[in-house]
């Protein structure tokens, strides 16, 4: 299996079949925002902006799982994310990342990328911070917070995880790597 086996729904209710992207790298990103790391919104734009146009898609799936940071409707959180980001990339109806409730598709994620690598002091200590307070995490693999990010190759396989504390900009070359086709899911 794949994300191309997957089908989500956009912010307006539709399906949108994951497959429509074959060919494409994905960056796969649960937000919030009302969250400490909503300013990420930025980066993964400025991401965008410089990859779109060689096969780079950003899919943005907000989730309220997380401290209830984003309690707003799908269309109230879309006004916010382009008027506060000027984001063009695709935002997909709110969805539930762990628990009972959780998306299919982010099973598969999690399924395929249980574990991310927290790179530096600072960022490794607000995510020990973070497993404190996210009550939704309850078993491995699960996503701690908001603005986790999967990198996900041509193919549809996923083959990288980054935590929330990640800043998007630094994935540039794991980007680029997927993009040239230096790199794959195998």
């Amino acid at each position: 299996m794949s994300v191309y086996d997957y089908k989500v729904k956009t912010r307006d209710g539709k399906d949108f079949d994951l497959s429509s992207l074959k060919g494409k790298v994905l960056l796969i990103v649960n937000t919030a925002t009302g969250c400490g790391f909503t300013p990420q919104y930025e980066g993964l734009e400025k991401l965008y902006e410089k990859y779109n146009s060689k096969g780079l898609e950003i899919l943005d799936f907000p989730c309220d799982q997380f401290g209830h940071q984003a309690p707003g409707s799908d269309d109230e959180i879309h006004s916010f994310c382009t008027s506060k980001y000027d984001t063009k990339f695709d935002q997909f109806s709110k969805i539930e990342v762990n628990g009972d409730g959780e998306n299919f598709l982010y099973t598969f994620l999690k399924a395929k990328q249980p574990n991310e690598e927290v790179y530096g002091v600072k960022n490794k200590m607000a995510m020990k911070a973070i497993e404190k307070i996210s009550t939704t995490c309850k078993k491995p693999g699960d996503i701690k917070w908001n603005f986790t990010k999967f990198l996900v190759d041509k193919e549809g396989n996923v083959v990288k995880r980054y935590d929330p504390t990640f800043n998007p900009l630094d994935m540039e070359k794991d980007i680029v790597k997927l993009l040239d086709g230096s790199i794959g899911g195998r």
